[in-house]
């Protein structure tokens, strides 16, 4: 063996001692403990039931912790944890994020050599040959490439936390328009009633002489309009319910079982105060923490692309049975057509946009959470008008005209009328009320990161309700 042999040979030894070493401290990747983080993550969202599927060892306990919270109506807490235990969509997106982090950490581990045997017989000989090669450039870059793989399974984490966030911003948005739209549906019915009533009477009195043709006339109208709004209440209460059930996972008989509460809550004594939401939305959000991991992974990859978009290097060792040769080969990639030039060049506009990405996530950060505390506070002082202004003049009116009604200064479908007014302004109290439930999901969101779609309507039914209370 000469002495260059010998070098080559001892330093190809110590390189595959320190890949070893470094295999060791490769990254790797537990789905348990990224689900368990995201509690962590997201402390306020309910999400300490969520749980990979793969590691569940009886899923018949989940299918009895569903049953059990299902056994009585469901309250919006109680939806989100129903979807952590059964929805498929969540198993969805943690089973994404397990792939996600495991090509991440597979980017951080070193290739397998590669084994080359040759067996060559002439007339009068045979000639057996032997080669292990490896990658030295991909040895080489090993320690970067592991750092890169630990930041993409980082920001592949943070990928779930927002994914878990915006999903049960869902929940709770799907669960407060089941809610309203059956409340909703159940005053349309009282409509109902109230607009058949009123045109049976009016064919009655028709038919006594007491009532001319377009008196009785209107008061069908009003009942076939009650008809479809009926219709059309009902309709909207089955799609927000089965909108719930999609978002809860729950299969035909646990959706038999479903129960929801025939109102809203109650909404609080006084809103959340800006400064709190404000301090709390600048502690760790989610779309900042997911951009930082992002441009760190880029930044990572551009100084790894630096190397590899260059060249690469093979080194093999080989032997040959007959004589006992043996030595080594090097083979070296020329960068005579491409330098790789533009490659690089991707590599860097990669890192400027996540750059980028971070700058404009930082900037507009204090703008959503203003935006949708503006949307929330609106809600809730809408709301509060409705309940506390709107709902009590209107009692007062329907006081007062069952007390002229009693005393025959006005007849019963004027009485009749009154009601209608009375439980149209209970559905513009609903109505109120859900926006500003929609509208506290989205801000929770957003505080944490999220910015997701609050309440829609930015004028809501005061002006008609107004007109109700005043008729």
């Amino acid at each position: 063996m000469t002495p260059v042999v010998r070098r080559v040979r001892g330093a190809v030894g110590l390189a595959v001692a320190a890949a070893c070493a470094l295999v060791a401290g490769c990254v790797t990747v537990d789905p348990a403990q990224s689900v368990r983080q995201l509690d962590q993550k997201v402390p306020a969202f309910g999400t300490e039931s969520l749980q990979f599927l793969r590691e569940v060892q009886k899923p018949e306990e989940r299918r009895e912790a569903v049953k059990a919270v299902l056994a009585k109506p469901l309250g919006q807490t109680e939806a989100v944890r129903v979807a952590m235990l059964n929805s498929a969509a969540m198993q969805v997106l943690v089973a994404q994020n397990v792939a996600e982090a495991t090509a991440a950490a597979q980017s951080g581990r070193i290739g397998n050599p590669w084994f080359n045997y040759e067996r060559m017989r002439s007339e009068d000989h045979l000639e057996i040959s032997r080669m292990l090669s490896f990658g030295v450039l991909e040895l080489l870059t090993l320690p970067q490439r592991q750092r890169l793989a630990a930041e993409s399974r980082r920001a592949a984490e943070w990928q779930l936390a927002a994914a878990v966030v915006d999903e049960v911003t869902q929940i709770r948005q799907a669960w407060v328009n089941a809610v309203a739209s059956a409340q909703s549906a159940a005053y349309a019915e009282r409509i109902l009633q109230s607009a058949q009533a009123s045109a049976e009477l009016a064919r009655r009195m028709e038919a006594a002489g007491n009532f001319n043709r377009i008196a009785r006339a209107r008061q069908q109208a009003y009942e076939a309009e009650a008809v479809t709004s009926h219709a059309l209440a009902r309709q909207a209460a089955s799609v927000a319910r089965e909108q719930l059930i999609r978002k809860l996972g729950l299969d035909a008989t646990q959706a038999d079982t479903l129960q929801l509460p025939q109102r809203l809550p109650d909404l609080p004594a006084a809103p959340l105060e800006a400064a709190k939401v404000g301090a709390v939305a600048s502690d760790a959000r989610l779309d900042v923490q997911l951009a930082e991991a992002q441009l760190r992974a880029a930044l990572r990859a551009e100084g790894l692309n630096g190397w590899t978009s260059r060249t690469d290097i093979e080194l093999g060792l080989r032997r040959e049975a007959d004589g006992g040769a043996r030595g080594f080969e090097v083979d070296l990639r020329l960068p005579v057509f491409d330098w790789g030039g533009l490659q690089r060049q991707g590599a860097r506009a990669r890192s400027l946009a996540a750059a980028q990405q971070l700058e404009a996530t930082l900037r507009a950060a204090g703008s959503q959470t203003r935006e949708s505390y503006v949307r929330y506070l609106t809600a809730y002082e809408l709301a509060r008008h409705h309940r506390e202004e709107l709902l009590p003049l209107r009692t007062v009116i329907s006081e007062e005209t069952l007390l002229r009604y009693n005393g025959m200064f006005i007849g019963v479908f004027e009485l009749l009328a009154d009601a209608r007014d009375q439980i149209d302004t209970v559905r513009a109290v609903i109505s109120a009320e859900q926006q500003f439930w929609l509208a506290e999901a989205a801000l929770q969101s957003t505080i944490v990161g999220r910015p997701a779609a609050g309440a829609a309507e930015s004028i809501m039914r005061a002006p008609a309700a107004a007109d109700a209370a005043a008729h």
